[in-house]
């Protein structure tokens, strides 16, 4: 009898399904995954078409499943009760000083997930003192008042419960005795210090289990005495009763890398970038051995504590839109979406990627679904493309309506090399050597183009890239992970202390592999790092090296910190096919096309990816094709297709660098504009990553940027705006001050309001950046508010101040870093000045640090920029991108009116002031 294994990835538009019999026969699906005239449940449907609705031919189902996802996303999720200690009713709306939008002058904070609060007496001390005495008729009596309005979900978050949860225990027992179903205690959803984001992780598990339990006893039922399993989202597997929320949310792209890895794996990849482009956005992923994991996120405004795949998401797909918007290009991150999609869906949509691959003949309509017009059978409208890209260039005028869409491909697919870089290069890995798996609908169109813009030699696509995600939950292990805080300094001491707690958190986890993890950081340091259980002399090792890949720096003076300890079980998993050697073949063509190449256009092979046979060699350009995606085989590359059908591209010539001049380019302003705003994005990454302050890392209190040789603001990340009004003085006056000084490795620091300074709080550290001599061609600067620096009121901003000394510490012009020698014992000295010194000198140095590391980064990018387009090009267009944003100010001024108000102050002064715009001129005066 020939049985089948079901892998499904239920997504919230399709549902695809890989069915796999023990014959070794495969069929893969693709269905709506709401389509109620026809069918309840998309995944169940498929299951009864494929069995005949014989239950005895299911060996496994495997699922993956947005349905937690969705309810979190559109706010559909359970009514909770949230059950907090008596005075902390509001603690999770109040939150943390992490600010959604950092310009929004009116913050629209996201509804509370929970519909009622109640507090309830009893309180325990950080040391476990019981402060006040647990009342149980209390907590009963209002358990019960809940219960009866219809209230049967219930997150208990309690003060130190990570440490001491017997008080949560005990109400999750009244709880289910006063009748509630759904119980989630903080202490079992998110066992970690900080009473945040472990009420946050417990609400959010309490809102969306119920619903997602909803679903996974329909399909339990559709699918009596059939073990079901479903996709987490930290990429294991793990048994339908087991299942939780909070762990669900990222089960389909956890499916995806885990199948990239996978299918790579069999064929040889052992380090990988995964590309997952769909229509409206792109998912990126890194892989060298393991798969990453973050520990905190944040998803529909709500941030959490639950180990999650580290995915990296770009508004740039498919269907992204593009423009032409004041001399510049321009690729999302709007998106036309299905409806009316790309012109040339034929719905009066806009042009879009997808548009640009068909321009340039990248995508054939003729082997495209004819699914479009009113009747919903005709081709893709090639016509509509042409004339739109041809509108472009009339009014642009220095291109050919090709140009344009070529150009506009490499804006999209430098934008998702950054992204790939912020997960991989960034975090200090050099992926020249790995291959990038592409998968999804559209990656193959652009795979090679990415990986020759990140100078990688390989890209993989495996035949069922299409449907990789449902393919990879079919072959994830089955995987566990247990955690618990620890907060101890490491030492041989504290290290013994860690392996008993492991080894209890081990019990009862049967396992072909076990992973033991210590998670732990710098004490004052919220960066927390993620080491393998090993020796001390080991740990310690481990964790300066890979501190010093992610930020260039260690800090031996500080105590290491265990946060908490994690044990990862994993069993079974789906066996691949072995791969044998291919025998050579040569691969036969089912057509040719026009195909835009290298600014000309040329008949080029079209191959059907079904036809091709192990062995096959096709060298580019050329074109695959198969039922849900084309594959695009670029010039320069060939493509060998090995025993499993999959197609692993190789780059055979080195791309020839492309002559750009320092003369004004519309594709490479767009390029040069996001080069350095990804500069200034990485500094700042760097800078919350590895600050102290609450300032700086929650309330982000701080701003990064670039400078030209002048002084001149080039480019900053989205960051305080006040700071960078006045930023380019304090470059002007290292300038003047430092000129002749200046050498590689010298950072200079100030807050002097009369050099560029805002309140004095605010700390400036300014770095110049050397590429070919004694003189610095940029500068990078960094502005933190600092938590204190002296003055005669904590916080540095007295109101009643007579004299700036009264403020805080005055750093007039210093040099911070000399030779790169980190002047420390001068600059605690400084802060230590009477008769107003600083009240927390270490976290100033630490900050002080940080900002270090920041500017060190901005460094790096200029020095890597020039290395890759030459000093003159870059300096030509940092005027290039000054000039472009002077355009656009200008632009917006002449769309303002005149105008006049007035402001009373406080001690009977008005302030009066009048504006008038020159329309003309495009001015304010």
């Amino acid at each position: 009898m020939t049985t089948w294994q079901f892998w499904i990835d239920r997504g919230g538009t399709f549902t695809d399904v890989v069915a796999h019999a023990s014959s070794g026969e495969q069929r893969v699906l693709k269905l709506l995954s709401h389509n109620p005239a026809v069918y309840e449940d998309a995944a169940t449907h498929a299951i009864q078409h494929i069995t005949g609705g014989d239950t005895a031919l299911i060996a496994a189902v495997h699922m993956g499943t947005t349905v937690a996802t969705n309810a979190l996303l559109e706010r559909k999720g359970e009514k909770v009760l949230l059950v907090v200690n008596q005075g902390l009713a509001d603690v999770l709306r109040i939150g943390d000083q992490h600010r959604p939008n950092l310009f929004d002058l009116h913050i629209l904070l996201p509804e509370p997930l929970y519909t009622h609060v109640a507090e309830i007496p009893g309180r325990v001390a950080a040391d476990g003192t019981v402060l006040e005495s647990f009342d149980a008729q209390a907590v009963t009596s209002i358990l019960h008042a809940y219960i009866k309005q219809g209230i049967d979900s219930i997150a208990v978050v309690l003060m130190h419960s990570y440490k001491y949860p017997e008080m949560e225990q005990q109400i999750a027992k009244l709880a289910r005795q006063a009748g509630f179903r759904n119980i989630v205690l903080s202490s079992d959803a998110s066992p970690l210090i900080k009473l945040i984001p472990r009420g946050n992780t417990a609400v959010v598990d309490a809102y969306v289990t119920p619903v997602l339990q909803s679903y996974v006893q329909q399909v339990q039922q559709a699918l009596p005495d059939i073990a079901v399993k479903f996709m987490q989202s930290h990429g294991g597997l793990t048994p339908a009763a087991q299942l939780r929320g909070k762990d669900a949310l990222l089960s389909g792209p956890a499916g995806g890398i885990v199948g990239a890895v996978k299918v790579c794996a069999q064929a040889g990849l052992k380090r990988i970038v995964t590309f997952d482009m769909g229509g409206t956005s792109t998912d990126v992923a890194h892989y060298a051995g393991e798969l990453e994991r973050v520990l905190e996120t944040e998803m529909a405004g709500v941030q959490m504590r639950t180990p999650m795949l580290h995915i990296d998401t770009i508004a740039a797909g498919g269907g992204s839109i593009l423009k032409y918007h004041l001399g510049a290009f321009k690729v999302g991150p709007e998106s036309a979406g299905a409806q009316p999609g790309p012109v040339c869906y034929r719905n009066g949509g806009s042009l879009t990627i997808t548009d640009a691959n068909l321009m340039l003949g990248r995508l054939q309509a003729q082997h495209f679904p004819a699914i479009f017009g009113n009747d919903g059978r005709q081709e893709l409208d090639v016509q509509a493309v042409k004339e739109a890209f041809s509108a472009l260039s009339k009014e642009i005028k220095i291109y050919t309506p090709e140009q344009i869409a070529a150009g506009f491909l490499d804006v999209a697919v430098d934008s998702m090399a950054r992204a790939i870089k912020r997960i991989s290069v960034q975090r200090g890995y050099d992926i020249a050597d790995y291959a990038l798996c592409g998968f999804g609908g559209a990656a193959g169109q652009l795979v090679c183009k990415v990986a020759e813009k990140l100078g990688m030699r390989q890209a993989y696509l495996h035949p069922l890239a299409g449907v990789l995600s449902a393919y990879g939950i079919g072959l994830a292990e089955n995987r566990s992970v247990r955690q618990q805080s620890l907060q101890q300094v490491l030492s041989p001491q504290s290290l013994e202390q860690a392996h008993t707690i492991l080894t209890v958190l081990s019990k009862d986890l049967q396992a072909a592999t076990r992973h033991l993890r210590l998670h732990l950081r710098y004490q004052g340091s919220e960066t927390i790092l993620a080491i393998d259980y090993a020796s001390y002399a080991h740990i310690l090792a481990a964790f300066a090296t890979r501190h010093q890949q992610l930020f260039g720096f260690t800090s031996p003076e500080k105590d290491i910190v265990i946060e908490l300890l994690e044990v990862e079980s994993v069993t079974g998993g789906g066996d691949l096919p072995s791969i044998a050697p291919c025998p050579a073949c040569i691969p036969q063509t089912e057509d040719t096309a026009l195909f835009y190449n290298r600014d000309q256009w040329q008949y080029v092979p079209v191959y059907s990816r079904m036809q091709l046979q192990p062995g096959a060699r096709i060298t580019g350009p050329a074109l695959c094709i198969d039922a849900t995606a084309t594959t695009v085989i670029d010039a320069g590359w060939q493509g060998d297709v090995n025993a499993a059908g999959g197609l692993l591209l190789t780059a055979i010539t080195v791309p020839q660098q492309q002559h750009i001049t320092t003369s004004v380019d519309p594709i490479r302003l767009e390029i040069f504009n996001s080069l350095f705003m990804s500069i200034a994005e990485q500094m700042g990454l760097v800078l919350a990553n590895t600050a102290q302050s609450v300032n700086i890392k929650e309330r982000l209190d701080f701003s990064c940027a670039l400078f030209d040789a002048e002084g001149n603001l080039v480019a900053n990340a989205p960051h305080v705006p006040v700071h960078l009004g006045s930023m380019g003085e304090s470059i002007r006056a290292v300038m003047s001050r430092h000129q002749s000084t200046l050498k590689p490795g010298d950072t200079v620091v100030l807050n002097d309001p009369y050099n560029g300074g805002t309140h004095l709080p605010d700390i400036t550290v300014v770095t110049p950046v050397f590429i070919d001599g004694d003189t610095p061609r940029f500068f990078v600067a960094s502005r933190g508010h600092h938590a204190d620096i002296g003055g005669i009121t904590p916080g540095s901003m007295p109101p009643n101040s007579r004299h700036i000394r009264e403020e805080g510490i005055l750093l007039d012009n210093l040099k911070l870093v000399s030779g790169g020698i980190f002047q420390e014992d001068f600059i605690r000295k400084l802060f230590a000045q009477k008769p107003y010194p600083g009240r927390a000198i270490a976290q100033n140095i630490a900050d002080l640090k940080a900002q270090i590391a920041a500017n060190q980064r901005g460094v790096q990018g200029f020095q890597e920029l020039c290395q890759h387009y030459s000093l003159p090009v870059v300096t030509a267009y940092m005027q290039h991108v000054q000039d472009y944003a002077e355009q656009q100010v200008r632009a917006v001024i002449s769309r303002l009116h005149d105008g006049q108000f007035t402001y009373p102050m406080d001690n009977g002064a008005v302030i009066c002031v009048q504006i008038r715009i020159n329309h003309a001129q495009q001015t304010v005066t």
